[in-house]
């Protein structure tokens, strides 16, 4: 099983697979006692965002990683996945700018990963 730093990046790197736009891993470890890291990205439509979410959930299920919840994947503008240590926003790009989760936790570091 992988730790939650190198999960974060699978997820970031299926993402990207799926042409996820603006990939961004924070670090919230400091600032929440509920989890690790947040990834958050973007698709340009509902059925993208659906199609990110779900390759992703695919990639993470290889590592014998099951989602603790997931909540969104219905309508497809929201979906977030929760990983215990890591939770996934995917995101349209309209309720990314609408929620601002970067703004909101910009006291967090934000990690590095390779495509």
């Amino acid at each position: 099983m992988l730790d939650s730093g190198a999960l974060v990046k699978l997820a970031a790197k299926a993402a990207a697979e799926k042409k996820a736009q603006d990939i961004l891993i924070l670090d919230v470890a400091n600032l929440l006692v509920i989890t690790n890291y947040f990834l958050i990205c973007s698709g340009k439509t509902s059925r993208q965002v659906k199609t990110i979410s779900q390759f992703i959930q695919e990639k993470l299920d290889e590592q014998k990683t099951k989602p603790m919840g997931r909540e969104g994947e219905d309508k497809g503008k929201w979906v977030l996945l929760d990983y215990g240590d890591v939770v996934i926003h995917v995101f349209t790009e309209e309720e990314r700018n609408y929620y601002e989760l970067e703004r909101l936790w910009r006291d967090a570091p934000r990690v590095e990963w390779q495509e």
